[in-house]
């Protein structure tokens, strides 16, 4: 990438007002973020924007508007643009024909359906399958060797290697991966800084546009506001208008999301090209798992860009009923005038947004005693991390921690282990903060993780591992005991199944000190 390439983004700052400058009113934000804040979701930013200017925004940190966030299927609109500006520069059609796209890959007696099924049948999650093909090293090959049991675009199945697909037939025909195509077409354009942005690859290094993106809130929202002008920016055409409107338009039927997903009523009323229609009339949404939304309300000028942790599909949908009910109370307004006071008051809340603090609780009469004693992990694996990370590029795992020791001071401890025969080392605080730490994995690009830990009990020091960059939280239970150490690992943020949280047991001895 060329050294100057900061120099050709054009970033243009949004402009800052308050709410009432826009016809909103900052008592509505503050009852949003009562809701928002209420306990049934982890908010991490929000984003409000009406006339193209942004009224309301905050993190709660140690959340931030420069931090990357783990977009889950929201990668997905990126994907779909990438395949729009193709189709605008003439390189891809919408009626183009897959198995043409990748003859080399396809089946030597290809199926009739597979033979139909197009750019736009893949865009719209109706390639007619039943099942979704595995993230296996030939997953080109495998994706089209995935039985087509319905005529391509008569049914709908979600189908996230679908959307990854649609990025390697971007590169099929530009001979560049997702990352390199959109950097000078789409990121350099409409301000998103493509340094700061992480991917998820597949084993030929294919960019999982399925769900491997990291961007921050307001590169969400600058995406949606092409989509919102039609795929125009600054006076430049970026999507041609007819892809944008399509995108944005029903193009798909979902209704049968709600046989598997039944607590997600707004997944049910219809899919464009790797974007959401909403329950609100004309109202469509970029969407991840656990509730990253980047939501467009045309009737309104407005959009909302926002990252949580709302686990499971009935708390995220929970969030959208907010939002809506949000909008009810300000179509109800009919006349708003500047308001100071309140317009300061949210603008001072919305800058000290925090999630919980982590228990304080940082002596032990056992902390000396176990101070500077290494331990050997015996059975299981001792990690700090998310297992499941890494799952939608079909990444091996992190090798596990085999030998660790904890030392203390007042107000911290130091983790010494080694990882794969290399010694690392991270600290916890123990003061009720987190200490900011890096530490890279193999099967994800995250890497800055943030550590609390406290005494639950005398013999009991936990360790919460909080991977800022995505929707995790690992607590690591470390019970001492004469021998060594009995080890649990819980996931106490995130996860797709909040009843039935990942609990691996380990079990560590201590070693001979010399």
């Amino acid at each position: 990438m060329p050294k100057n390439r900061r120099l050709t983004m054009k970033r243009r700052e949004f402009e800052r007002t308050t709410p009432e400058a826009v016809g909103l009113r900052s008592e509505d934000i503050e009852w949003l973020l009562d809701e928002l804040e209420s306990g049934f979701t982890e908010m991490h930013g929000l984003m409000i924007m009406r006339h193209g200017k942004v009224c309301a925004e905050g993190w709660w940190a140690p959340y931030g508007p420069g931090v990357r966030h783990g977009l889950q299927s929201l990668s997905k609109t990126y994907a779909a643009t990438a395949v729009g500006i193709a189709c605008t520069e003439g390189l891809l059609h919408l009626d183009d024909k897959v198995i043409d796209i990748f003859p080399d890959e396809a089946p030597e007696k290809p199926s009739e359906n597979l033979k139909k099924m197009t750019v736009r049948d893949v865009l719209c999650m109706g390639c007619g399958m039943d099942t979704m093909s595995p993230a296996d090293e030939h997953w080109i090959r495998s994706f089209l060797a995935t039985p087509v049991l319905h005529e391509p675009g008569t049914t709908y199945m979600y189908n996230s290697m679908g959307s990854t697909l649609l990025g390697a037939m971007v590169r099929k025909v530009t001979g560049l991966g997702l990352q390199d195509y959109l950097t000078p077409r789409l990121f350099d354009k409409i301000g998103i800084d493509a340094a700061n942005l992480r991917w998820m690859t597949m084993p030929d290094g294919m960019e999982v546009g399925g769900g491997g993106l990291f961007a921050t809130t307001e590169d969400n929202l600058r995406l949606m506001k092409l989509y919102a002008d039609d795929g125009m920016w600054n006076g430049e055409r970026i999507l041609s208008e007819d892809y944008a409107h399509k995108a944005v338009s029903l193009q798909n039927e979902s209704a049968t999301e709600a046989i598997g997903n039944p607590e997600a009523s707004d997944n049910f009323l219809g899919y464009g090209f790797q974007i959401w229609l909403c329950q609100p009339k004309g109202v469509y949404r970029a969407d991840g798992a656990m509730g990253q939304f980047s939501v467009v309300i045309p009737d309104l000028d407005m959009q909302i860009s926002l990252n949580e942790t709302a686990t499971g599909a009935h708390w995220a949908q929970k969030t959208l009923d907010t939002l809506w009910a949000y909008l009810d109370r300000v179509k109800a307004v009919q006349h708003v005038e500047e308001n100071p006071e309140q317009a300061a008051r949210l603008a001072t809340r919305m800058r000290h947004l925090a999630i919980a603090a982590p228990v304080f609780a940082p002596f032990s009469p056992l902390r000396s005693a176990i101070n500077g004693k290494m331990f050997a992990v015996t059975k299981g694996r001792l990690r700090l991390w998310n297992e499941g990370m890494g799952s939608l590029s079909g990444a091996a795992g992190e090798q596990a921690i085999e030998t660790a020791e904890f030392t203390f001071a007042d107000d911290h401890a130091v983790l010494h282990f080694t990882q794969g025969g290399t010694q690392k080392q991270l600290i916890i605080g123990t003061d009720g903060t987190r200490r900011q730490n890096i530490l890279p994995l193999q099967s994800s690009p995250t890497s800055r993780v943030e550590l609390a830990g406290w005494w639950e009990q005398k013999n009991t020091f936990a360790v919460a591992a909080r991977w800022v960059e995505t929707c995790f939280e690992v607590t690591v239970h470390f019970a001492f005991d004469r021998t060594g150490v009995a080890i649990t690992h819980e996931n106490t943020v995130g996860g797709f199944d909040a009843m039935r949280p990942e609990e691996t047991a380990a079990r560590a001895e201590f070693l001979p000190q010399t």
